[in-house]
């Protein structure tokens, strides 16, 4: 088991190896950096199902500064991984990012407040055999290779895909990466994260990019 410190935001769903920034205001998830940072404990910032308690009005930023905002209820599966704080302000809030490294499903609340604790288990994509590794692979090229034509103009986008580190990628984490450039709703976004099959992920990524036009981010 993992244990791991739970930051849910609506709409906000990430994918392993695709780092997440943020800026960190309420004074319950400010406790939560520290404690993710000085404990190395990892934190999870996963999207949420729905709003367990809401705030009754609208809040100025000194006032939010002193107070917690809503709750929700969490998605079970979500992105993880170390905390980095990038930088404090004056007034107590924080920009930090969260480099993804790991994809977890909850099991069991550890701590509720301040903040949530959770013990997670790794969410693993099911074994290929050679034939499915090989499929993958002609997949993976032939999202290069589109994702290549949607960027073409883009000198920026041209040299990170043309990149040693894009071209050599394990197809696994390919799959997370390229979904991390691509705009999205959430809940495809949901949906992709938590395919166990590598293959269905990377098919649907494709099937997106043949569809759209140049609109891939990054």
């Amino acid at each position: 088991m993992i244990e791991v410190a739970l930051f849910p935001i609506p709409n906000s769903v990430n994918f392993p190896g695709v780092p997440c920034p943020l800026h960190v205001f309420e004074p319950r998830y400010r406790q939560m950096v520290r404690h993710c940072i000085d404990e190395d404990m990892l934190m999870g910032v996963c999207h949420t199902e729905k709003v367990v308690h809401a705030i009754t009005r609208e809040q100025t930023l000194q006032e939010a500064l002193k107070s917690n905002q809503a709750t929700y209820k969490p998605c079970e599966i979500f992105s993880a991984g170390p905390v980095r704080l990038l930088q404090e302000l004056d007034d107590g809030r924080m920009l930090i990012q969260v480099d993804n490294q790991v994809r977890l499903k909850l099991a069991q609340e550890k701590q509720t407040l301040p903040f949530s604790i959770w013990s997670c288990e790794e969410l693993l994509d099911a074994a290929l055999d050679e034939e499915a590794r090989q499929v993958l692979a002609q997949t993976q090229e032939k999202i290069l290779q589109r994702l290549l034509t949607i960027t073409h103009g883009d000198e920026r986008a041209q040299a990170m895909l043309n990149s040693d580190h894009w071209q050599g990628m394990p197809a696994q984490d390919f799959s997370f990466a390229v979904a991390g450039l691509l705009s999205m709703t959430p809940e495809t976004a949901q949906s992709l994260l938590e395919m166990t099959d590598a293959r269905q992920r990377m098919d649907t990524v494709l099937g997106m990019l043949n569809a759209m036009g140049p609109v891939v981010s990054g």
